[in-house]
């Protein structure tokens, strides 16, 4: 372990040229338009980034001071470069509207609900679920109700009615699970943990803009922690936008 450590801090240029590396791959992901590739060439980016400072410290511990100096001006200059860069991502996503929903037709040979406010509480007379608008176009809660049920978790899958596109498939199961259990003939509701807001936390669609709406179709599945297969529950048909990032 230690011979690695010298290894990769000994010579200053290595971890600079994987830093350069990092920063590469993290600006090549962004056009991507993948989440989960951006996060992690994003993480990968912040690993560069630390390598660039244990160098410092490696090149002052080793009394290597002209080395340590250059590499805390890359560090310098590193910082205001993604400064500008994070400001230009920005204007690029306000200016670059998604365009997913702009040729998309609602149907009308089907049943579509609307999202109900997220101030509007609804008591789940039977085995339902509700899709719940938050405080922005594109981010949604739900809440389920059902009798007897397993102990397992529930999630959702979402895609877009006319051409059957899956909807925010790297992250929507992950967010929108719930753990659920209910071993009796009652009623009872679930829903996404609270955390800070009043309501849940809310799961996201990524594809579209505020002010495109389209029809969606949501399904409910589920996931009994016992083993065995999941399966879906529920469907329903939902007009939705998407978030403008």
């Amino acid at each position: 372990m230690t011979k690695f450590f010298t290894y990769c801090f000994d010579k200053w240029w290595r971890p600079v040229l994987f830093f350069g590396l990092t920063a590469i791959i993290m600006v090549l992901c962004e056009f991507t338009n993948e989440p989960k590739l951006q996060d992690y060439s994003f993480l990968l980016f912040l690993l560069g980034f630390l390598g660039l400072i244990i160098s410092t410290v490696f090149q002052l511990v080793k009394r290597h001071w002209r080395f340590a100096i250059l590499t805390t001006i890359i560090i310098g200059i590193s910082i205001v470069a993604f400064l500008f860069y994070s400001i230009a991502l920005f204007w690029k996503d306000q200016s670059m509207p998604d365009k997913y929903a702009d040729n998309l037709k609602i149907p009308t040979n089907v049943k579509i609900n609307e999202p109900l406010e997220y101030t509007q509480p609804t008591n789940i007379a039977d085995t339902d679920f509700y899709i719940y608008s938050s405080l922005q176009p594109g981010l949604y809660q739900y809440a389920f109700g059902t009798k007897r049920i397993d102990k397992g978790k529930i999630y959702l899958k979402a895609f877009e009615i006319t051409q059957n596109d899956p909807l925010s498939v790297d992250r929507l199961k992950e967010n929108s699970t719930i753990s659920v259990c209910n071993s009796t003939d009652s009623l009872v509701s679930f829903q996404m943990d609270k955390g800070n807001s009043d309501f849940g936390r809310p799961f996201t669609i990524y594809e579209g803009d505020w002010g495109k709406p389209y029809a969606a179709r949501f399904e409910l599945w589920f996931i009994p922690d016992k083993g065995g297969e999941e399966r879906k529950l529920i469907e329903k048909n939902y007009i939705i936008e998407g978030w403008q990032r």
